[in-house]
């Protein structure tokens, strides 16, 4: 037992080591070369904080500052009325159209952000699709100043608040509304006194997702930049290091911002939830089931298609009908055919982008399987730590994180011992499992929690080294989750468009970049076409792995 133990905090100290080493050290030197500007370029200047009074005296950095919590406020108080308001209807009411708003939900989760703003930019365009194809010339002047922004991001990060609501709504416990009806309560105050109050945890919670999500992209300011100017924060600190010269200060003071904006917001999240007990459900609590409407279903079916036909069939449709009629003519496929001519980036671009994702999912699963296994089966003393920490990369944005590698693995005493990552497609693969861990670790820690510590306990009594007990146990257990926590790593590691954009070495286009630069130089045919291509073989690697991988279901018959 005793060397058991011993075991196990070795791996916590083990666990705890890797998760400061790929996230904690990155982010903690953001915050250092703040507080001591130019500390890891040879320029020590302590104690000088002017840096961060600039954001209020240079003209670029208020903007951006001023933009990223105007579109992060806004889009939080839409997005998350928005998301509240159709979880409410979802789980109230089953209509033939409500599954489909189910998978837009996902398909917008998964989608990264900027493919969805190229959509939207091809749309609204002064000569695009809604110009050229249905004659509304003006469209461009509303959808793109400040409130339009804020739609088109609404539109996007709604399902982040939707799925928290949604799941809160699964349970319920109808004799404290029954009690309030007793009493003369109308419906509405019903919801308003008794139903939405215990829903708070739900509501802050897919509030704060929204913001962090909105305040940390990068893809949407990056994708508007073409046509209308509206920097932020990540967008700002990309412009930072590509130009001349790159302007370190600029990107650490930001990337502080940018960080204390996140930690703004979860904290607000804590000190609301610490103020009232939310623990309501008992033995009584019955699971909800939507049912269907006495009248109106008709109208919920137009309603959910008109939806749907605006945040899915505009930035996916536009898309696609751009790689194939370009500026308004006639079918082609001639954008297609230039994706792998002789000039063409994308055949590089991706298999770049598969191998770094390949090499991240393995990576991230295994220290993502150490994670949960030392959160779920070991009592090492520094538990929260390590869950705390393998989340913050989930709330931090891609962009600090890559500033962060920036300054460590850019050190010229690297080079005598061969460490010398930066400009090197390892740094690419480091942040990408930095990034995944806290995706791995969640499905993990979910699988394992149905795993008995007993039937490994028992194993060891039998003599089962470690590796034996999880090659042989756990891991059959749970290799569902396991494949499903890797395949997940390896698509978000593929389309992450702001760590690529940061690190990615000269010579070494990824997929995110070679869609990226299409866009900004105007060639959006060719953007489109590489979108639809990339993404589609990448789903189909994806369809292909989990077919080949997925556990077979056993007959009841061969079990008995």
């Amino acid at each position: 037992m005793l060397r058991s133990f011993a075991g196990r905090n070795r791996m916590g100290w083990l666990v705890l080591a890797v998760l400061f080493l790929l996230i904690l050290l990155p982010l903690t030197a953001v915050v250092i070369q703040v507080l001591l500007p130019g500390v890891f370029f040879g320029q020590w200047v302590i104690g000088d904080l002017s840096l961060l009074l600039d954001v209020f005296r240079r003209p670029l950095w208020r903007v951006s500052l001023q933009h990223s919590v105007t579109l992060g406020l806004g889009t939080t108080l839409l997005g998350t009325a928005l998301g509240i308001a159709l979880a409410m209807v979802r789980a109230r009411w089953t209509f033939p159209t409500a599954r489909l708003l189910d998978m837009t939900v996902w398909l917008l989760i998964i989608t990264p952000s900027f493919i969805l703003a190229q959509g939207w930019v091809m749309f609204a365009s002064a000569d695009g699709i809604a110009a050229q194809w249905f004659g509304w010339t003006g469209l461009h002047r509303l959808v793109f100043t400040p409130a339009g922004l804020i739609a088109i991001m609404t539109l996007s990060k709604f399902p982040l608040a939707y799925l928290t609501v949604y799941t809160a709504l699964e349970w319920k416990v109808e004799r404290l509304s029954e009690a309030a009806r007793l009493s003369g309560g109308s419906p509405w105050t019903v919801w308003r006194t008794i139903q939405a109050p215990l829903l708070l945890p739900a509501f802050f919670s897919g509030a704060m997702l929204v913001f962090m999500d909105t305040v940390g992209d990068f893809g949407l300011p990056a994708s508007i930049a073409t046509v209308f100017r509206f920097p932020t924060l990540p967008y700002s600190i990309y412009t930072a290091l590509y130009t001349s010269p790159i302007r370190f200060d600029m990107a650490g003071a930001l990337s502080f911002y940018l960080v204390l904006l996140i930690a703004l917001a979860m904290s607000v999240q804590l000190y609301a939830m610490r103020k009232s007990r939310f623990d309501f459900l008992s033995g009584r609590a019955t699971r909800a089931n939507a049912r269907k409407p006495v009248k109106g279903a008709s109208i919920l079916v137009v309603c959910n298609v008109a939806f749907l036909a605006v945040v899915l069939g505009i930035p996916f449709g536009s898309n696609l009908l751009m790689s194939v009629t370009g500026n308004g003519g006639g079918i082609t496929l001639k954008y297609y055919r230039a994706l792998f001519a002789g000039d063409g980036n994308l055949a590089s671009g991706l298999a770049h982008s598969l191998e770094i994702a390949a090499v991240a999912a393995v990576i991230g699963l295994v220290v993502g399987f150490l994670v949960a296994y030392v959160l779920t089966y070991s009592q090492f003393k520094l538990r929260k730590a390590i869950d705390v920490i393998s989340l913050v990369s989930l709330a931090v944005p891609g962009i600090v994180l890559g500033i962060g590698y920036i300054f460590i693995w850019n050190q010229k005493w690297l080079q005598s011992i061969g460490l010398l990552l930066y400009g090197t497609p390892w740094i690419l693969i480091l942040a990408s499992v930095a990034g995944a861990i806290p995706v791995i670790t969640r499905v993990v820690v979910g699988a394992m929690a149905k795993v008995p510590q007993q039937l490994l306990s028992a194993a060891q009594v039998q003599g089962a080294t470690f590796r034996q007990r999880v090659a042989t146990v756990l891991a059959p257990l749970i290799k569902s989750a396991l494949l499903s926590a890797a395949l997940a790593a390896f698509g978000a590691s593929v389309f992450d468009l702001a760590i690529a954009s940061v690190l990615y070495p000269p010579n070494f286009m990824t997929l995110p970049v070679v869609i990226n630069k299409a866009f900004e130089n105007l060639k959006f045919s060719y953007a489109a076409a590489a979108t639809l291509t990339g993404g589609g073989i990448v789903i189909a690697i994806i369809v292909a792995l989990e077919l080949l991988f997925k556990p077979k279901k056993r007959s009841r018959r061969a079990s008995i």
